[in-house]
């Protein structure tokens, strides 16, 4: 299936030869379509990144291409049928990215140029920053919308921005913005978030998980500060909520593979909470900027299932903070931060 054209999102103002800043939102990807070949390559793309997975290529590469493109493409696929976007044939995390670029724009107006891009499928990293430069950009900060870091995540993005620099004979000066997993703004925005989003459910929950993307014990045990983050989040939002432990607890999901990865896992956390009497149960997903396959298929779909058949009653999925003007005031903030010096 052919690639559909790209629409840049840059303002038609900026011309060729123009000083101009730049900001592109960074987020992990998305397939073109839900067909077989749109998700083969969109997986091929994703699991080749030697950053995601940490294998020698010599016993990767047959797993990879003789085992996992051929069977795990279909049933991604029938994954992302049950949330994609169709009046816009896109997937959720293209369709929220883009908004929360365009919001950001109208926060900077002329002075500041913002763009979008996707570490894996389209819109490409590659191409973005290229039209960025192309647009008189000589200053372009890189905003990878993780607010933990993870060599898997954060430093691959920064992976492919300085290789797309390679290709460029005149280079824009470029910033990498860190993760935000302890600032105040965050943790208020989820603090907010989350209290609003249960003051509206008909249930009160005995339980809230704050479920984070999983990753193979062993990355973490490499140096990798990811679950440190993740656990620095949850005790500042129980403080901001006034949560204990048991309250508001921290959990691991979307494990792959053999592997032993980050535990509690969230789909084991959830049908063992309903076999021990758990009847409501609420859960917020604060490591992923935008509502995506992770969060709307596997945590309100999937883990949904898993409770109410283990014995549950109500579920609820908490939103993620997306283009909420919570969410929009985190992103804002990065970035001005991250800007300083520069406007």
């Amino acid at each position: 299936m052919p690639k559909k054209p790209l629409t840049p999102t840059l303002s038609p103002q900026a011309g060729r030869g123009s000083r101009k800043i730049g900001v592109l939102l960074v987020n992990l990807g998305t397939p073109d379509a839900t067909d077989y070949w749109s998700m083969r390559r969109y997986l091929k793309e994703f699991l080749s990144d030697p950053r995601v997975i940490e294998e020698p290529r010599w016993k990767w590469w047959p797993i990879l291409n003789l085992v996992i493109l051929t069977i795990r493409p279909a049933r991604k696929g029938r994954d992302y049928d049950k949330i994609w976007n169709r009046a816009r044939d896109e997937s959720p995390l293209k369709t929220i990215t883009r908004a929360q670029a365009e919001k950001l724009g109208k926060k900077f107006g002329k002075s500041v140029l913002v763009d979008w891009a996707m570490r894996y499928g389209n819109p490409s990293m590659p191409s973005r920053l290229q039209a960025m430069q192309q647009a008189g950009c000589d200053r372009i900060l890189v905003v990878p919308l993780y607010p933990q870091y993870a060599a898997a995540t954060t430093a691959t993005v920064a992976d492919k921005a300085f290789e797309s620099l390679k290709a460029m004979r005149s280079q824009p000066a470029l910033r990498m913005a860190p993760p935000w997993h302890d600032d105040p703004v965050y943790i208020a925005a989820l603090a907010g978030s989350l209290k609003s989003s249960l003051a509206k459910l008909k249930f009160k929950p005995d339980v809230v998980l704050a479920s984070f993307h999983g990753m193979p014990e062993d990355y973490v045990a490499k140096g990798d500060p990811y679950r440190t983050q993740c656990e620095e989040t949850v005790r500042l939002l129980r403080k901001a909520l006034g949560m204990d432990e048991q309250k508001l607890r921290l959990t691991f999901q979307s494990r792959f593979g053999v592997s032993e990865w980050l535990k509690p896992y969230t789909d084991k956390t959830v049908e063992a909470l309903a076999k021990d009497g758990v009847k409501n149960l609420a859960i917020i997903t604060p490591g992923f900027t935008a509502d995506c396959l992770e969060t709307l298929e596997e945590i309100a779909m999937e883990n949904a299932d898993i409770f109410k058949a283990a014995g549950g009653e109500n579920f609820a999925a908490i939103p993620c903070l997306n283009d909420s003007t919570g969410g929009m005031k985190v992103i804002e903030t990065v970035v001005r931060r991250e800007l300083e010096g520069w406007i």
